[in-house]
Protein backbone atom coordinates (compact mmCIF):
# COMPACT_ATOMS: atom_id res chain seq x y z
CA UNK A 1 0.00 0.00 0.00
CA UNK A 2 1.40 3.09 -1.07
CA UNK A 3 1.61 5.69 1.95
CA UNK A 4 -0.12 9.24 1.21
CA UNK A 5 -1.37 12.38 3.40
CA UNK A 6 -3.87 12.59 0.05
CA UNK A 7 -7.57 12.65 1.09
CA UNK A 8 -9.14 10.32 -1.30
CA UNK A 9 -13.02 10.69 -2.54
CA UNK A 10 -14.80 8.56 -4.54
CA UNK A 11 -17.90 9.93 -6.40
CA UNK A 12 -20.19 7.60 -8.35
CA UNK A 13 -22.25 9.91 -10.43
CA UNK A 14 -26.04 8.13 -11.43
CA UNK A 15 -28.53 9.65 -13.81
CA UNK A 16 -32.20 8.28 -14.33
CA UNK A 17 -32.62 9.09 -17.93
CA UNK A 18 -30.31 6.88 -19.62
CA UNK A 19 -30.78 6.90 -23.90
CA UNK A 20 -29.77 3.27 -23.82
CA UNK A 21 -31.23 1.98 -20.99
CA UNK A 22 -33.55 4.41 -18.76
CA UNK A 23 -33.59 3.92 -15.25
CA UNK A 24 -30.24 1.33 -14.95
CA UNK A 25 -28.94 2.54 -11.29
CA UNK A 26 -32.14 0.59 -10.16
CA UNK A 27 -31.97 -2.37 -12.56
CA UNK A 28 -31.58 -5.30 -10.40
CA UNK A 29 -28.30 -6.95 -10.59
CA UNK A 30 -28.29 -10.56 -8.68
CA UNK A 31 -30.95 -9.19 -6.15
CA UNK A 32 -29.62 -6.00 -5.44
CA UNK A 33 -29.74 -2.50 -7.56
CA UNK A 34 -27.16 -2.06 -9.65
CA UNK A 35 -26.07 1.24 -7.74
CA UNK A 36 -26.33 -0.55 -4.95
CA UNK A 37 -23.67 -2.87 -6.41
CA UNK A 38 -20.82 -0.74 -7.44
CA UNK A 39 -21.05 1.53 -4.15
CA UNK A 40 -20.28 -2.14 -2.24
CA UNK A 41 -17.97 -3.19 -4.45
CA UNK A 42 -16.05 0.55 -4.41
CA UNK A 43 -16.30 0.80 -1.25
CA UNK A 44 -13.57 -1.78 -0.23
CA UNK A 45 -11.02 0.49 -1.67
CA UNK A 46 -8.26 0.97 0.55
CA UNK A 47 -7.50 4.50 -0.47
CA UNK A 48 -10.83 6.08 -0.38
CA UNK A 49 -12.01 8.08 2.86
CA UNK A 50 -15.21 8.49 1.45
CA UNK A 51 -17.37 7.80 -1.19
CA UNK A 52 -20.89 9.49 -2.51
CA UNK A 53 -23.11 8.64 -4.92
CA UNK A 54 -23.92 11.66 -7.20
CA UNK A 55 -27.66 11.83 -8.74
CA UNK A 56 -30.27 14.11 -10.52
CA UNK A 57 -32.80 11.81 -9.80
CA UNK A 58 -34.89 11.16 -6.38
CA UNK A 59 -35.89 7.40 -6.96
CA UNK A 60 -31.85 7.02 -7.09
CA UNK A 61 -31.18 9.05 -3.70
CA UNK A 62 -33.54 7.33 -1.99
CA UNK A 63 -32.90 4.02 -2.68
CA UNK A 64 -29.25 4.96 -2.05
CA UNK A 65 -30.09 6.26 2.02
CA UNK A 66 -32.49 2.71 2.17
CA UNK A 67 -28.89 0.66 1.87
CA UNK A 68 -27.03 3.10 3.82
CA UNK A 69 -25.14 4.58 1.27
CA UNK A 70 -24.20 8.51 1.07
CA UNK A 71 -25.70 10.52 -1.88
CA UNK A 72 -26.06 14.12 -2.78
CA UNK A 73 -28.73 15.71 -5.19
CA UNK A 74 -26.86 17.85 -8.08
CA UNK A 75 -28.52 19.21 -11.15
CA UNK A 76 -30.07 17.67 -13.96
CA UNK A 77 -28.45 19.86 -16.76
CA UNK A 78 -24.77 18.15 -16.49
CA UNK A 79 -23.97 17.10 -19.90
CA UNK A 80 -21.11 14.63 -18.66
CA UNK A 81 -20.96 12.22 -15.31
CA UNK A 82 -17.36 14.53 -14.58
CA UNK A 83 -19.23 17.47 -14.20
CA UNK A 84 -21.88 15.92 -12.28
CA UNK A 85 -18.94 15.20 -9.73
CA UNK A 86 -17.17 18.84 -10.37
CA UNK A 87 -20.45 20.04 -8.56
CA UNK A 88 -20.55 17.54 -5.68
CA UNK A 89 -17.46 17.88 -4.55
CA UNK A 90 -16.70 21.56 -4.91
CA UNK A 91 -17.30 22.17 -1.33
CA UNK A 92 -15.53 19.11 0.03
CA UNK A 93 -11.92 19.09 1.19
CA UNK A 94 -10.02 16.49 -0.74
CA UNK A 95 -6.96 16.61 -2.54
CA UNK A 96 -7.86 13.17 -5.00
CA UNK A 97 -11.51 12.48 -6.72
CA UNK A 98 -11.63 8.81 -7.95
CA UNK A 99 -14.47 8.99 -11.05
CA UNK A 100 -16.32 5.66 -10.31
CA UNK A 101 -18.93 4.09 -13.23
CA UNK A 102 -22.13 3.92 -12.29
CA UNK A 103 -23.35 1.12 -14.60
CA UNK A 104 -19.78 -1.00 -13.59
CA UNK A 105 -21.37 -3.27 -11.03
CA UNK A 106 -18.78 -5.70 -10.07
CA UNK A 107 -15.79 -3.44 -10.63
CA UNK A 108 -12.75 -5.18 -8.94
CA UNK A 109 -11.88 -2.59 -5.95
CA UNK A 110 -8.12 -3.38 -6.95
CA UNK A 111 -8.50 -1.71 -9.75
CA UNK A 112 -9.59 1.19 -8.48
CA UNK A 113 -6.83 1.32 -5.83
CA UNK A 114 -4.03 0.65 -9.31
CA UNK A 115 -5.41 3.77 -10.76
CA UNK A 116 -4.92 6.34 -7.73
CA UNK A 117 -1.47 4.71 -6.90
CA UNK A 118 0.14 7.25 -9.81
CA UNK A 119 -1.26 10.10 -8.17
CA UNK A 120 -0.23 9.19 -4.87
CA UNK A 121 3.52 9.30 -6.04
CA UNK A 122 3.57 11.76 -9.03
CA UNK A 123 2.08 15.26 -7.93
CA UNK A 124 2.85 16.39 -11.36
CA UNK A 125 -0.31 13.89 -12.69
CA UNK A 126 -3.47 15.33 -12.72
CA UNK A 127 -5.46 12.11 -14.05
CA UNK A 128 -5.15 8.61 -14.56
CA UNK A 129 -7.65 6.36 -16.06
CA UNK A 130 -7.61 2.15 -16.89
CA UNK A 131 -7.43 0.29 -20.32
CA UNK A 132 -7.00 -3.59 -20.55
CA UNK A 133 -5.77 -5.32 -23.73
CA UNK A 134 -8.73 -6.90 -26.01
CA UNK A 135 -8.87 -10.28 -27.62
CA UNK A 136 -11.89 -10.27 -28.97
CA UNK A 137 -12.51 -9.08 -32.61
CA UNK A 138 -15.98 -8.86 -31.93
CA UNK A 139 -15.40 -6.69 -29.11
CA UNK A 140 -13.16 -4.63 -30.84
CA UNK A 141 -15.58 -3.47 -33.63
CA UNK A 142 -18.25 -2.66 -31.18
CA UNK A 143 -18.91 1.00 -30.82
CA UNK A 144 -20.15 0.65 -27.14
CA UNK A 145 -16.41 -0.65 -26.37
CA UNK A 146 -14.21 2.60 -25.90
CA UNK A 147 -10.68 1.81 -27.76
CA UNK A 148 -8.05 3.75 -26.62
CA UNK A 149 -4.04 4.08 -27.98
CA UNK A 150 -1.28 6.00 -26.04
CA UNK A 151 2.04 7.20 -26.36
CA UNK A 152 5.16 5.24 -24.86
CA UNK A 153 5.05 6.75 -21.41
CA UNK A 154 1.72 5.82 -21.12
CA UNK A 155 -0.47 9.26 -21.91
CA UNK A 156 -3.76 8.94 -24.24
CA UNK A 157 -3.39 9.40 -27.59
CA UNK A 158 -6.63 9.25 -28.32
CA UNK A 159 -10.27 7.57 -27.08
CA UNK A 160 -12.72 6.43 -29.97
CA UNK A 161 -15.85 3.97 -30.34
CA UNK A 162 -13.97 2.77 -33.47
CA UNK A 163 -11.51 0.00 -33.99
CA UNK A 164 -8.21 2.14 -32.94
CA UNK A 165 -5.64 1.58 -34.68
CA UNK A 166 -7.02 0.83 -37.39
CA UNK A 167 -4.79 -2.32 -38.79
CA UNK A 168 -4.54 -1.62 -42.57
CA UNK A 169 -1.92 -4.50 -43.47
CA UNK A 170 -3.71 -6.92 -41.31
CA UNK A 171 -0.01 -7.24 -39.27
CA UNK A 172 0.01 -8.00 -35.50
CA UNK A 173 -1.62 -5.25 -33.44
CA UNK A 174 -2.97 -4.74 -29.88
CA UNK A 175 -5.91 -2.81 -29.31
CA UNK A 176 -7.32 -2.29 -25.90
CA UNK A 177 -10.69 -1.44 -24.09
CA UNK A 178 -10.59 1.85 -22.34
CA UNK A 179 -12.15 1.41 -18.43
CA UNK A 180 -14.13 4.34 -17.22
CA UNK A 181 -12.50 5.05 -13.90
CA UNK A 182 -11.04 8.20 -14.12
CA UNK A 183 -9.26 9.59 -11.19
CA UNK A 184 -8.27 13.58 -10.89
CA UNK A 185 -6.46 15.85 -8.78
CA UNK A 186 -9.33 17.85 -7.10
CA UNK A 187 -7.61 21.24 -8.44
CA UNK A 188 -7.13 19.99 -11.85
CA UNK A 189 -11.12 18.96 -11.15
CA UNK A 190 -12.14 22.76 -10.43
CA UNK A 191 -10.61 23.97 -13.88
CA UNK A 192 -12.16 20.98 -16.06
CA UNK A 193 -15.69 22.19 -15.06
CA UNK A 194 -14.86 26.03 -17.08
CA UNK A 195 -13.37 24.41 -20.32
CA UNK A 196 -16.19 24.21 -22.93
CA UNK A 197 -17.35 21.12 -24.56
CA UNK A 198 -14.92 20.13 -27.62
CA UNK A 199 -15.86 18.93 -31.59
CA UNK A 200 -14.26 15.63 -30.59
CA UNK A 201 -16.14 15.01 -27.30
CA UNK A 202 -19.57 16.00 -29.16
CA UNK A 203 -18.77 13.98 -31.79
CA UNK A 204 -17.40 10.62 -29.98
CA UNK A 205 -19.71 11.34 -27.32
CA UNK A 206 -16.68 10.96 -24.98
CA UNK A 207 -16.19 13.23 -22.18
CA UNK A 208 -12.36 12.48 -21.72
CA UNK A 209 -11.89 13.82 -25.45
CA UNK A 210 -12.09 17.36 -23.67
CA UNK A 211 -9.63 17.12 -21.52
CA UNK A 212 -6.89 15.75 -24.64
CA UNK A 213 -8.28 18.40 -27.13
CA UNK A 214 -7.31 21.12 -24.32
CA UNK A 215 -4.23 19.83 -23.70
CA UNK A 216 -3.60 18.13 -20.72
CA UNK A 217 -2.31 14.84 -20.17
CA UNK A 218 -4.00 11.21 -19.14
CA UNK A 219 -2.03 8.63 -18.05
CA UNK A 220 -3.01 4.90 -18.78
CA UNK A 221 -3.06 2.07 -16.44
CA UNK A 222 -2.51 -0.97 -18.12
CA UNK A 223 -4.66 -3.70 -16.06
CA UNK A 224 -5.39 -7.19 -16.48
CA UNK A 225 -8.45 -7.53 -14.29
CA UNK A 226 -11.62 -6.19 -16.79
CA UNK A 227 -14.55 -4.53 -15.97
CA UNK A 228 -18.04 -4.56 -18.09
CA UNK A 229 -20.57 -2.18 -17.94
CA UNK A 230 -24.49 -2.54 -18.23
CA UNK A 231 -24.82 0.28 -21.28
CA UNK A 232 -27.70 -1.72 -23.13
CA UNK A 233 -30.55 -3.91 -22.97
CA UNK A 234 -28.40 -6.91 -24.37
CA UNK A 235 -26.24 -6.32 -22.00
CA UNK A 236 -28.32 -5.98 -18.93
CA UNK A 237 -29.84 -9.66 -20.12
CA UNK A 238 -26.62 -10.57 -20.09
CA UNK A 239 -25.35 -9.34 -16.65
CA UNK A 240 -28.81 -9.65 -14.82
CA UNK A 241 -28.04 -12.89 -12.28
CA UNK A 242 -23.74 -12.86 -12.75
CA UNK A 243 -22.55 -14.30 -9.82
CA UNK A 244 -19.47 -12.26 -8.65
CA UNK A 245 -16.20 -13.95 -7.65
Amino acid sequence: MVKSKNIVIGVIPARYKSTRLPGKPLLGISGKPMIQQVYEHAKKSKYISDLIIATDDARIYKCVLGFGGKAVMTSGKHKSGTDRICEAVKKIKADIIVNIQGDEPFIDYKNIDKAIEPLLTDNNLNISTLAIKMMNNKEIADPNKVKVVFDKSGNALYFSRSAVPYNRDNIKTDHFKHIGLYVYRKSFLMKYKNLKQTKLEVAEKLEQLRILEHGVKIKVIITNKDSFSIDTGEDYRKYKNYKDN
